[in-house]
């Protein structure tokens, strides 16, 4: 039932506790799925590595995100508007409208992500499978592309390198989200 939460949801969840995926200096743990929450929304944590792009313009069509930097510095742009988010900031990135976000300092970045309604999360979990270390090789690109298809994921590729040379970034070979 959508809306329920589960009465099974663990009541607490440790620092040590959750999944955890890294795609290349982006990191995303598994805190809350949509399956304790009713698929009303989930949360991840995002590790992210300093100057590292965590995803290139991308839009999504089924859900908003909201995130909430804990430390460090993140950088994101929201259509046409480019902020920097530091510790207690929330970043509102509403679905249809295309944004991208990266660390933009010198020190590890770390942020929680609500993704309402959820579902998206599993995205994350699908493409780690496709990327190193996992996958060995050059990322299938069409598989890829069927996930991004499959969770209503616009990416726009040709956002990484402009986004690199304007903020200083690193960015890893494959799209992220």
């Amino acid at each position: 039932m959508v809306g329920a939460g589960s009465p099974r949801a663990r009541i607490v969840l440790s620092p040590e506790e959750g999944e955890m995926v890294w795609l290349g200096g982006f990191g995303v743990r598994f805190m809350i799925d949509g399956k304790e929450t009713g698929e009303t929304f989930a949360l991840v944590e995002h590790p992210i590595e300093p100057h590292v792009l965590a995803a290139p313009v991308h839009t999504h069509q089924y859900e908003d995100e909201y995130t909430y930097v804990l430390e460090g510095e993140v950088g994101v742009q929201v259509g046409d508007e480019v902020r920097v988010a530091r510790p207690g900031d929330l970043i509102f990135k509403p679905r249809h409208v295309p944004h991208a976000f990266w660390n933009a300092g010198d020190a590890p970045a770390r942020a929680l992500e609500i993704i309402s309604p959820a579902g998206f999360e599993r995205y994350f979990a699908e493409i780690a499978a496709l990327l190193p270390p996992a996958h060995v090789g050059p990322p299938d690109e069409q598989a890829l592309g069927a996930v991004m298809v499959r969770y209503g994921l616009e990416m726009d590729i040709s956002s990484i390198p402009l986004l690199v040379e304007r903020y200083g970034l690193v960015s890893g070979e494959a799209p992220q989200a």
